[in-house]
């Protein structure tokens, strides 16, 4: 760690790295942002460290949701006040099932790149570039969309800035007074066999609610600080370099682009370009981990991302699919027992479960991924372990991305309001209705 920097990562193989057309242009925009003002700041990511080390520990429980990716014509009133509404009503359920603050994390300013499984998309034999996410290039299908373009790593910047203060506007200026149940679209549970118990849960968060307005003399929109956390993936190494910044007090580095980031499956070789650039920043991180990671290259991530065992540095978000997870998760909670470790455990159900229709449509199923968060806290207590997170791609529109929930979804509805341009996410009611079954899984296991 003696020799490491923010660039040190361009020593290592780099995977999943765009290639611009222009190199020259590109270090001039990274100059550029590297001398614009941080989205966060290091007191923040030490907050949320410290609130990790909480979930770790049981004390705390870990919601992260948002867009798959996020797009920059998204970023408008409406569609970010959705996103913080169903992330704050999913964390009122989520205290409830738990007994536990909940610590709300998004998936939003900032998650703008996605990593692609093939270099090239073919259309009609025509090959080019594949989309990466709004931070690399655009959706549309021609030469001039998929090129690379470096400007974009401002305009990105730019609508995280504008993303961020509009989230910390409404959270500041009373949006989460939710204390009556006319707040909560409900209008998905009469289809629901569950449809009583929804309401008691709906019924008892608004009477706890009522109980602070009206016995300690405080309205729930009134209390100032609820707290919301930033995360994308880092996986532009370039625009994570170039929002790197060294603390005045103890020397750290931090990457003030986000509160969280985290690194993919697919960029998580030890000695990879990726682990290299994590190591040495001091927030906290998550690391996904799936079916290729081994037990032993598991304990030696936690050697290199946190040799200090410091508390909330390393969350693990596991993401196996419903079908892989018995024979998978085990192995991997059992070799960190072993190593000592503490870590925060936290279940990702979503990407192992994607699929593709007759029609190549991906969708993901409902009961696939309830399936998978109901194994994921089954195994962890069976193995004494505590899972404390969970993790989703959601948006707060009525979309039809996931088939099931309690509407009953179907493959002929995806086509009536799809507008993912990556992975399909759970809609408004199916990500309440997700909640509200965590709620339910985490009385029966009494919150453990």
């Amino acid at each position: 760690m003696s020799e490491w920097s923010p660039a040190s990562w361009r020593a290592k193989p780099a995977l999943q790295q765009p290639v611009y057309p222009c190199a020259g242009e590109l270090e001039s925009i990274l100059r550029e942002l590297s001398n614009l003002p941080p989205l966060v700041t290091q007191w923040e990511a030490d907050a949320l460290k410290a609130q990790l080390a909480d979930a770790a520990l049981s004390r705390r429980f870990l919601l992260q949701g948002g867009d798959c990716a996020e797009s920059f014509n998204d970023c408008n009133a409406g569609t970010i006040a959705d996103k913080l509404k169903i992330l704050l009503q999913m964390s009122l359920v989520l205290v409830h099932g738990s007994n536990r603050p909940v610590i709300r994390v998004g998936r939003f300013a900032g998650q703008y790149a996605k990593p692609r499984s093939e270099e090239l998309e073919t259309r009609d034999g025509v090959s080019l570039p594949s989309y990466r996410g709004d931070l690399v290039n655009r959706p549309g299908f021609t030469a001039a969309d998929r090129t690379p373009d470096p400007r974009l790593l401002l305009r990105a910047h730019g609508r995280a800035a504008l993303t961020l203060n509009f989230i910390r506007s409404l959270v500041k200026g009373g949006f989460a007074d939710l204390h009556h149940p006319e707040y909560w679209d409900l209008g998905w549970v009469k289809h629901s066999p569950l449809a009583s118990e929804y309401r008691r849960i709906v019924e008892s968060i608004a009477g706890a609610l009522l109980f602070l307005e009206n016995v300690l003399g405080i309205r729930a929109g009134e209390i100032e600080r609820v707290d919301f956390f930033t995360s994308h993936e880092g996986l532009h190494l370039p625009y994570e370099e170039a929002q790197s910044s060294r603390s005045d007090a103890g020397g750290r580095w931090y990457n003030l682009s986000t509160h969280f980031p985290w690194i993919g499956v697919r960029t998580s070789d030890p000695d990879g370009a990726h682990v290299e650039y994590f190591q040495g920043i001091a927030n906290p991180i998550g690391l996904k981990v799936g079916p290729s990671t081994s037990p032993a290259t598991l304990v030696h991530l936690l050697d290199i991302l946190n040799p200090a065992e410091e508390p909330g540095r390393l969350t693990l978000i596991h993401r196996f699919g419903c079908d892989r997870i018995a024979t998978c998760l085990p192995p991997l909670i059992e070799a960190v027992k072993a190593s000592g470790r503490t870590v925060l455990w936290c279940t990702d159900p979503m990407h192992g479960n994607t699929l593709q229709t007759p029609d190549g449509v991906k969708t993901r199923r409902f009961a696939d991924i309830l399936s998978e968060l109901e194994q994921s806290f089954d195994i962890h207590a069976a193995l004494g372990s505590r899972l404390g997170g969970v993790h989703f791609e959601l948006t707060g529109e009525n979309v039809t991305e996931c088939i099931g929930g309690a509407r009953g979804l179907t493959e002929e509805d995806l086509g009536r309001a799809y507008k993912s341009e990556v992975d399909p996410r759970l809609n408004y009611e199916q990500a309440l209705e997700m909640a509200m079954l965590i709620a339910r899984k985490m009385k029966t296991l009494g919150g453990r």
